[in-house]
C-alpha cells in the first residue's frame, strides 16, 4: 500500500510551516524556560485551525484525516516539542476518545468547542499502579440514579492543567468504562505541574475525584466498553508520537547538516570528514524510514482499516529512531549541542519522552509480538 498527498494536504502543511515559522518558532526557547505555552499562543492554534485538524467539518474540524493530523504535527514539532505535546494530547486522544467512542449527541455537545479551541481537552488513563498496566484501574464510577460517581487519582495528564475537558476511565461494575469530566464539576482538583527533563512548556499534573457527579449522558460508549475505546484512541495517539519524532528528527537534521558546513576544524569543514558523513548518512536514512512507516499506517487508518499493530510499530522505531538521531546530532554540534545557546539540547531532552508516554517501547514489542504471534507470522501487506 502507498499513500499520497493531496493538494490540500500539501496546502496544509505550507500553511502550518508558515504560521509555526511566525508564531511558535521565535518563541520557542521561552516556552522551554519559562515552562509555559502562552494563553495567546493557544488562542492562535485554535483559530488557525490546528486544534482540530483531522476531523470532519461537521464538528467544526478541518477534515484533514490521519494524514493532515501528522503532517501538522511534523511541522509543529521542529520548531517546539512542547506546543507539539500540547496539541496531541489535545487533539490525538483527549478529544479522539469522545470521537471513537461517544455518541452523537455527546460528540455535537463537546467536539465544536474542542476543535475550535474554544475549550481545551486532556485524556486521563494513567494512575499510580495503570501505568503500563492500564487495565489495573483503581478509580472507580459507581451509579447513582441518573448520575455516576467517580473517585480515584489520575498522574502525569498531560494538559491537566489547562484542559476544560477530560476524557477520564474508571472502573465500573461492568469492567472499565470512559467518561466525559469538566474540570468545573464539583470535587475535580488539579495538582500542581510536574518538574520535567523535556517538553518542559507542556503542563503535566495529576487529577484528583472525590465523588464528583457525571452526568449519564457523558458516558464514552457503553458501560465495560472503555478500555476498548482507550485502546483504539491511543492507536492514533502513537500516529501522532510517530509525526512528532519525524519532525523532531528533520529539524536535527538540517541543523546537523548546516552545523558541520560551517564549523572548521583542521582548516576545512567538519562536514569533509568521513565520520560526520557517515553520521549524516545514518540520520538521513533513519529519518526516511520513520517518515515512509509514519505516513503509510496513518493512510492506512483513514481508511479505518485496523493499525494496533502498525501503530505500535511506528511508535516503537520512530521513538527509538529520533532518540539516537538526536544523540548524533549532538555529537555532531560537539560543546556547542549541550550548551543552551542553541536548540539542540532542547530537542535532545524533549526526544526523550517519546519511548514513554503512549505507551513505552516494552509495551509496543508485547503489542507487535502479540499480533504476529496469532497470525502464525503472516505478515498481510
Amino acid at each position: 500500500m502507498d499513500y499520497t498527498f493531496n493538494d490540500d494536504h500539501k496546502m496544509l502543511r505550507e500553511m502550518v510551516r508558515d504560521f509555526t515559522d511566525g508564531a511558535i518558532r521565535p518563541i520557542a526557547t521561552d516556552i522551554d524556560k519559562n515552562e509555559e505555552i502562552p494563553l495567546e499562543l493557544i488562542k492562535q492554534l485554535g483559530e488557525v485551525g490546528l486544534l482540530g485538524t483531522p476531523y470532519p467539518e461537521k464538528y467544526g474540524g478541518g477534515g484533514f484525516g490521519e494524514l493532515g493530523y501528522c503532517i501538522a504535527q511534523e511541522e509543529v514539532t521542529k520548531a517546539c516539542g512542547s506546543t507539539a505535546a500540547l496539541i496531541g494530547a489535545h487533539i490525538s486522544i483527549g478529544t479522539n476518545a469522545i470521537y471513537i467512542g461517544g455518541t452523537e449527541d455527546l460528540k455535537m455537545k463537546y467536539m465544536p468547542d474542542l476543535t475550535s479551541g474554544k475549550k481545551i481537552a486532556a485524556f486521563a488513563l494513567t494512575e499510580a499502579e495503570a501505568g503500563s498496566d492500564s487495565f489495573n484501574l483503581k478509580t472507580t464510577a459507581v451509579k447513582s440514579g441518573d448520575k455516576w460517581i467517580i473517585n480515584g487519582e489520575k498522574l502525569w495528564i498531560t494538559n491537566a492543567g489547562i484542559a476544560d475537558v477530560f476524557s477520564v476511565f474508571a472502573r465500573t461494575d461492568r469492567g472499565i468504562t470512559g467518561f466525559v469530566v469538566e474540570k468545573d464539576f464539583p470535587g475535580v482538583t488539579i495538582g500542581p505541574n510536574e518538574k520535567k527533563l523535556g517538553i518542559r512548556g507542556s503542563v503535566t499534573n495529576a487529577i484528583t475525584f472525590d465523588n464528583v457527579e457525571v452526568p449519564e449522558e457523558n458516558m464514552i460508549g457503553a458501560e465495560g466498553r472503555g478500555f476498548l475505546i482507550a485502546m483504539k484512541t491511543l492507536d492514533a495517539g502513537r500516529l501522532g508520537i510517530g509525526a512528532c519524532c519525524v519532525g523532531a528528527g528533520k529539524e536535527m537534521l538540517d541543523m546537523s547538516v548546516k552545523y558541520s558546513n560551517q564549523r572548521k576544524q583542521f582548516n576545512q569543514a567538519i562536514s569533509k570528514f568521513q565520520a560526520i558523513q557517515f553520521m549524516i548518512s545514518d540520520m538521513t536514512t533513519k529519518i526516511y524510514a520513520m517518515e515512509s512507516m509514519l505516513y503509510r499506517a496513518a493512510a492506512k487508518y483513514d481508511k479505518n482499516e485496523d493499525i494496533s499493530q502498525e501503530a505500535a510499530m511506528v511508535k516503537l522505531f520512530c521513538s527509538e529512531g529520533v532518540s539516537e538521531v538526536a544523540d548524533t546530532a549532538l555529537q555532531i554540534h560537539g560543546g556547542m549541542g549541550f550548551s543552551r545557546e542553541i536548540p539542540i539540547e532542547r530537542f535532545y531532552r524533549d526526544a526523550r519522552i517519546l519511548r514513554i508516554f503512549e505507551g513505552t517501547s516494552e509495551i509496543q514489542k508485547l503489542i507487535i509480538s502479540r499480533k504476529s504471534l496469532k497470525n502464525n507470522g503472516v505478515w498481510k501487506l
